[in-house]
């Protein structure tokens, strides 16, 4: 059956340069993502006090951090798939969590942050628009290899397979198969998608998948145009990167409803991650919102700095 309408490319796992010599689209884009966002911070950070100098450092650690982080919260999530520490610390076989190398990042620059005497706020609110525009431009690395692909679909932008190699699927003759949580298997091939049962029964067809990643793109726009928006005006310190969590989260639920993955009385780790950021930050939003009515003179929160006073010289890490 021809859809009315879908969308759907030719998928590249691999950009081949020379020889035995290729690099992939996903590693490529979450760098270029990684240094659009780093850009975006070099840009806020210095209008709330927070010097070059010190974003630059913690831009560094940050990438380790994201890197750590991203593996081990996917480790965590899907610890029964390893058969050992070997398999474990195979990063180049794929499997990453984006949240968590977001918090992987936060959490290994809070020594930095209290080191340099800034408050936590005044960094987080300085990178929680590089943060939605890195993931806007990260994310097409995952559309172009063909990854986080969810359940089959047939509505508007339901993803139809063109041709290559899917990410986590075993091609062969135009015919992709992934072998999912639950004893699920998903086929996708150019006339559709189908997804069936351990004993073989269609459960879910489609003309096509639900393409998360695209979800997750579009949604980082808007996001990104949002904070990009709120911050023309001042705003109470903390007020962005809560902002940013909220949104964010919220759209990590409801993607991963659209797939099917690993879960734990009900929701995947992402969602729930997703719903303890989310709760804190309404939670903080709220307490600020009648602090104001109260404090009216103190609703902005701590003063932005307006000069940066270098404090004391840092040491080669985070202690």
């Amino acid at each position: 059956m021809t859809p009315i309408a879908s969308v759907g490319w030719p998928v590249l796992d691999r950009i081949h340069l020379f020889g035995p010599i290729a690099i992939s689209p996903h590693g490529l884009f979450i760098a270029i993502g990684f240094l659009a966002g780093a850009w975006w911070m070099l840009r806020e950070g210095p209008k709330r006090g927070v010097s070059a100098e010190h974003i630059n450092t913690m831009l560094f650690w940050a990438l380790v951090g994201a890197i750590v982080g991203a593996r081990l919260f996917y480790v965590i999530a899907h610890f029964s798939e390893f058969a050992g520490i070997g398999d474990m610390l195979s990063i180049w076989r794929g499997g990453i969590s984006l949240l968590g190398g977001i918090t992987g990042a936060i959490l290994i620059n809070l020594p930095l942050i209290r080191k340099y005497g800034y408050r936590f706020f005044q960094v987080m609110d300085s990178a929680a628009i590089g943060m939605a525009f890195g993931i806007f431009v990260g994310r097409t690395g995952d559309l172009i290899i063909g990854d986080h692909l969810g359940k089959p679909t047939s509505w508007l932008l339901a993803w139809t397979y063109r041709g290559g190699n899917l990410a986590g699927f075993d091609c062969v003759g135009g015919q992709c198969a992934e072998m999912l949580q639950g004893n699920l298997q998903l086929g996708i091939t150019r006339a559709g998608a189908t997804m069936i049962d351990a004993t073989g029964q269609p459960i879910a067809q489609g003309v096509g998948v639900h393409q998360t990643a695209l979800y997750d793109m579009i949604s980082a726009l808007f996001l990104f145009l949002f904070l990009y928006w709120l911050n023309k005006k001042p705003r109470r310190e903390g007020v962005l990167f809560c902002s940013f969590l909220i949104w964010y989260g919220c759209t990590r639920i409801v993607e991963d409803f659209l797939r099917v993955d690993k879960r734990f009385f009900g929701l995947t780790g992402s969602q729930w991650t997703s719903i303890a950021a989310i709760t804190v930050s309404v939670v903080l939003l709220v307490k600020w919102a009648i602090d104001a009515k109260r404090h009216p003179e103190a609703a902005m929160g701590p003063a932005p700095t307006t000069e940066f006073v270098p404090p004391r010289e840092p040491s080669a890490g985070p202690s």
